[in-house]
């Protein structure tokens, strides 16, 4: 058999909690198409939390610069911190491809890639690439100042509120794809806004109550929640969208413009982009990041312009 060069191998990270197990039970489907497509691959397991940051800055020390997501955005989450925290080489010299199993699977919508497996692996095949912007998120957790590097979106306020009620549900061992929807409702009538302050490049643009706030690079959340319609992830700017305090009839009937795209349309939304966002609280409010429940505010937001090369779909270039 032809030896195959380290740097042309796939370095295949599968999650095996994704999806509430979707990939592991899976997963002998999954290699069976890698391996009829002729990918070549190394198959390592994560597990623990964060153990997929680990794992990604061991593959790119070692010599890999192929790394296959088998997980979902939480995932891809930690493989693109994992690739700022190694020193080895730029981060966009990676390519990094997703195999979707998670349980929202937003990132691949905004790229493309179809959920069917061997749509996903024809994306690998086909090798359309395309280099996305990364954003970078200080936040507070337990007074310490942190930060990371998110690829998608991150939700602010009631959008966190919301992500840490679904945490809850799936540690009691509830699933379903509806999951994140029962989590939006259960917060949606106990949820109070709280008095923000919103900076979008030096320039206050909110010193009001604020419900919830958006940030992000791509469009989806949340399952397929459209809150950043017009959000580009190649052009070095934040899409930020900042929910006003509204009454819950305001939205009852137009609770299908969260989805279609057409969430500006409800007088309560509002748009902005930038570069870099600031926001603060009193009290202080929660932030997810790609799905992922961090700490709270002060938050501030800097834009990494081109970072990671990613798999698209070819028709998402055209």
């Amino acid at each position: 058999m032809q030896q195959v060069d380290i740097s042309e191998k796939w370095f295949a990270i599968v999650n095996p909690v994704a999806g509430s197990g979707k990939g592991l039970v899976d997963l002998p489907q999954i290699t069976k198409l890698l391996r009829d497509n002729n990918i070549c691959y190394e198959l390592v397991f994560s597990q623990y939390k964060r153990h997929v940051v680990e794992l990604t800055v061991q593959a790119v020390n070692e010599g890999y610069r192929r790394i296959i997501v088998i997980g979902g955005d939480g995932t891809l989450h930690e493989v693109v911190n994992g690739l700022f925290i190694q020193q080895t080489v730029p981060a966009e010299e990676v390519t990094i491809s997703v195999i979707a199993v998670g349980t929202g699977n937003d990132w691949i919508r905004m790229f493309g890639i179809p959920t069917r497996y061997s749509e996903a692996i024809r994306a690998i095949c086909e090798g359309a690439t395309f280099l996305q912007d990364v954003g970078e998120v200080a936040y507070e957790e337990s007074h310490y100042a942190q930060s990371r590097y998110m690829a998608n979106v991150a939700g602010v306020g009631f959008d966190a509120s919301v992500t840490r009620r679904y945490e809850h549900y799936k540690s009691k061992g509830k699933k379903g794809r509806y999951l994140y929807l029962k989590s939006f409702i259960y917060n949606y009538f106990r949820y109070r806004s709280s008095g923000v302050k919103v900076w979008v490049d030096g320039e206050l643009v909110h010193n009001d109550l604020l419900f919830s706030a958006a940030i992000g690079i791509c469009k989806y959340h949340g399952g397929g929640f459209q809150l950043l319609p017009s959000a580009i992830a190649d052009d070095g700017m934040f899409d930020i969208t900042l929910i006003k305090p509204f009454h819950w009839w305001h939205l009852l009937f137009r609770f299908n413009r969260l989805f279609n795209g057409t969430v500006y349309s409800i007088g309560h939304c509002v748009h902005y982009r930038g570069s870099n966002i600031r926001i603060e609280s009193t009290p202080n409010i929660p932030v997810a990041v790609d799905g992922e429940l961090l700490g709270g505010t002060p938050l501030e937001f800097t834009m990494h312009y081109h970072r990671v090369k990613v798999i698209v779909n070819k028709e998402f270039l055209k």
